[in-house]
């Protein structure tokens, strides 16, 4: 629970996909047809703010480093990126097979 906390509290980007969720997953029960279509949208809701926790862990220990530039630095932030990026885009793509 303190990582969540921690979480909520120092990222903007994770506290606006917790209040996205919010409002996702009881649309996910709404229009999902079955409970395993509402389990499936559900779980690309989840596993986008796993992601995100993961890839704010991930800049805390790199900026723990130290505050100089280093390319294996920025790659690894650029990575942990990446990975929220493509969540995402699960995300959106699961939503719009299974709603459409």
């Amino acid at each position: 629970m303190k990582g969540l906390k921690a979480c909520y509290k120092s990222e903007a980007a994770f506290r606006q996909e917790v209040w996205l969720s919010v409002i996702l997953i009881p649309l996910a029960m709404i229009f999902g047809k079955t409970g395993i279509e509402q389990s499936i949208l559900i779980a690309t809701v989840f596993l986008v703010l796993i992601v995100e926790i993961l890839n704010s862990a991930i800049e805390s220990v790199v900026d723990r480093i130290g505050d100089e530039y280093h390319v294996l630095s920025g790659a690894a932030k650029d990575m942990g990126s990446a990975a929220v990026w493509l969540s995402l885009m699960l995300l959106i793509v699961v939503w719009l097979i299974i709603l459409i």
